[in-house]
């Protein structure tokens, strides 16, 4: 069970949206959230200023950008990332430890221009919309468990701050990686919740309950009749 407090921080809205409805969820979740996530739809839309005006609504900010290309391209970008305000930044494990590494230099540089708290690395390990099935299609015959704890050992000693999984495999990363690391977990659907394209699935006390730090909960509460309501629904059921 968390505290109040402790379950507003937990919880991550996604705003997987376009900008005006964005706003419109940061205003309604503005001093009740601790936390929103912008991914690739709404930054590539709107560029950085979203971070800003999230910052404005007093809103932190997981950009969740899955970077991963070659070590170089990563480094500008992770500091280009910081730079405009990312709180938390996605990176693709897959992209393997030097790629890992480049982006933590580059959240670092960031941190030494403009002071304050560096921005966090949290690498990505196997994506909630695959299964068994989708592992093999692509060639990785490893169990999904066994992957997704390879390349959190992978990208936690190359300096990432944690990881992103599935419910199903934050109690196993969690006695991997320890208690400082920072657990963020996909796939969070409260009871009744559709399910949608996410296959690796949890309600939010579950998830909490198996060591995850932060729950990223995007349609049951971007979707619903009073998001606003939705939210502290949610919180209420993490501090039961």
């Amino acid at each position: 069970m968390l505290s109040e407090a402790e379950a507003r921080d937990a919880v991550i809205t996604a705003l997987d949206c376009g900008r005006d409805e964005a706003l419109e969820l940061a205003d309604k979740l503005s001093g009740r959230a601790g936390w929103v996530k912008v991914g690739m739809t709404l930054y590539y839309a709107c560029g950085p200023e979203i971070v800003e005006e999230m910052h404005k609504r007093g809103l932190k900010v997981f950009l969740d950008l899955k970077l991963h290309d070659i070590p170089h391209q990563i480094r500008g970008a992770a500091e280009a990332a910081s730079l405009a305000g990312a709180d938390i930044l996605s990176v693709h494990a897959l992209g393997g430890a030097e790629m890992v590494k480049a982006a933590r230099e580059g959240v670092e540089a960031a941190a030494e221009k403009r002071g304050g708290d560096r921005t966090k690395i949290i690498a990505i390990s196997v994506l909630t919309s695959m299964d068994q099935d989708a592992l093999a299609s692509i060639g990785v015959t490893e169990q999904v468990a066994d992957e997704v704890a390879r390349l959190a050992k992978l990208a936690y000693g190359a300096g990432a701050d944690g990881m992103v999984c599935s419910p199903k495999e934050a109690h196993e990363l969690r006695e991997l990686l320890g208690p400082d690391a920072i657990i963020v977990t996909p796939g969070v659907r409260p009871q009744g919740a559709a399910v949608g394209d996410q296959r690796r699935v949890a309600t939010p006390a579950s998830a909490i309950a198996s060591g995850a730090s932060k729950l990223v909960v995007g349609r049951p509460i971007t979707q619903a009749a009073d998001p606003a309501a939705a939210f502290e629904s949610i919180v209420s059921e993490l501090c039961d």
